[in-house]
């Protein structure tokens, strides 16, 4: 099975940059995107074929995430049970026969850190939360997770050190997260490599290539082995970020 994350920065605008048009190309079994910007009825997406699952934020023009996908869940879940983050329209829950799916847009820390204790309670909430999933089956989760976790996984990480995204405190909740029995797909196949899912709009970061890894595809370690591919599509735009990727072999639906 094939599936895809892509934060769009704004569904609306993407849509605009033929996104329908890559959708199709990609032809994922399951799309997931995060920060959409929308309110239910402000958008309309032709992609048939696929179930439509929106989480939207009570704030308007903030937040927000969307799954697409071409196989019928057993169920779906809106939100971790984080007051705060699940009125942000955060986190989509889908549940099949073999795996749990989730994508996640985490909440950013923000300048100077100054949301960095709501970032520690939703860091704390959506690892028990994965965790007591993976109890009763394996997890497949992704999304912009807001953070580079090691010094390989942005491009300035001496100047960006205590900043929103590579703090100590971020950092070592995504290793607390890992360290709970998950993987990160990208580096179990791509120990050793330098590539970015972001860029600021400033400065002529994409074209230079300093950007950070902050979109990622986890899953429960006992995953591990059926892992085919993982893969960032930076020849994708349209976003700041570009789409993540991930391949996945003998998953029942």
């Amino acid at each position: 099975m094939k599936f895809i994350s892509w934060n769009v920065n704004g569904l609306r605008a993407v849509l605009k940059k033929d996104f329908e048009e890559v959708f199709k190309e990609l032809d994922a079994d399951i799309f997931a995107i995060q920060e959409t910007k929308m309110q239910e009825g402000q958008a309309e997406v032709d992609l048939p074929g696929y179930e439509q699952y929106f989480n939207f934020a009570e704030r308007k023009g903030y937040s927000g995430t969307a799954v697409f996908t071409k196989h019928e869940p057993k169920n779906v879940t809106l939100g971790i049970g984080n007051e705060i983050g699940d009125a942000e329209g955060r986190v989509i829950t889908l549940e099949y026969t073999d795996f749990y799916f989730v994508t996640c847009y985490t909440p950013n820390s923000q300048d100077k850190l100054k949301r960095i204790d709501f970032r520690m309670d939703w860091d704390n909430d959506f690892r028990n939360y994965l965790a007591e999933l993976d109890k009763n089956k394996p997890v497949i989760f992704c999304g912009d997770l807001n953070v580079a976790h090691n010094e390989i996984d942005l491009k300035n990480d001496k100047t960006n050190h205590q900043n929103a995204g590579f703090s100590d405190q971020e950092r070592e909740k995504f290793t607390q997260l890992l360290d709970t029995g998950f993987i990160d797909s990208y580096r179990l196949l791509h120990p050793a490599e330098v590539k970015y899912s972001w860029w600021s709009y400033r400065f002529n970061a994409r074209k230079n290539n300093s950007g950070w890894r902050i979109d990622y595809f986890g899953l429960s370690d006992r995953l591990k082995d059926q892992v085919q591919k993982a893969d960032i599509l930076t020849d994708i735009y349209g976003s700041d970020h570009a789409p993540v990727e991930i391949e996945i072999e003998n998953l029942e639906i």
